[in-house]
């Protein structure tokens, strides 16, 4: 059986081991982001896209971003850039909104000026703007 000092020693192990952990888990998150909310949007817009009727023969480009700066606080952090091959000068950015885990996308798009400079960002209604859109710097 375990005697006090077997536990007083298991219990000082744990506490050392979540005393060294926790500054390597908040490097990592400030890094790469947290990977819940990573998991979320991968998970669900997607789907949502091809819901939508888009395939990836619609697609020229889409991956997961996380952004540097604070955006709607309705949704997750991290969100999910797309971009058309019919439309390969601008960049459709979704979210997953914190209530209700729906997919949303920004009213605004980027414009590309090449693959790595952006310009402006727009807000008129393109080919692939959905019905309800929300404001990506709204709600901050």
């Amino acid at each position: 059986m375990f005697t006090k000092k077997n536990v007083v020693i298991i219990i000082l192990t744990i506490v050392f081991l979540g005393m060294v952990s926790i500054p390597f888990a908040f490097i990592y998150v400030l890094n790469n982001g947290n990977p819940y909310h990573k998991y979320l949007v991968n998970k669900y817009i997607p789907s949502h896209l091809e819901e939508m009727g888009y395939s990836d023969e619609d697609i020229l480009k889409q991956s997961y971003m996380e952004t540097k700066h604070t955006i709607n606080n309705s949704v997750y952090h991290g969100h999910y850039k797309v971009i058309f091959k019919d439309e390969p000068q601008l960049e459709y950015l979704y979210g997953v909104t914190k209530r209700g885990k729906n997919v949303v996308q920004f009213c605004e798009k980027e414009t590309l000026i090449t693959s790595n400079t952006y310009g402006e960002m727009k807000t008129e209604k393109t080919n692939h703007s959905e019905k309800k859109c929300i404001g990506y710097l709204d709600n901050r």
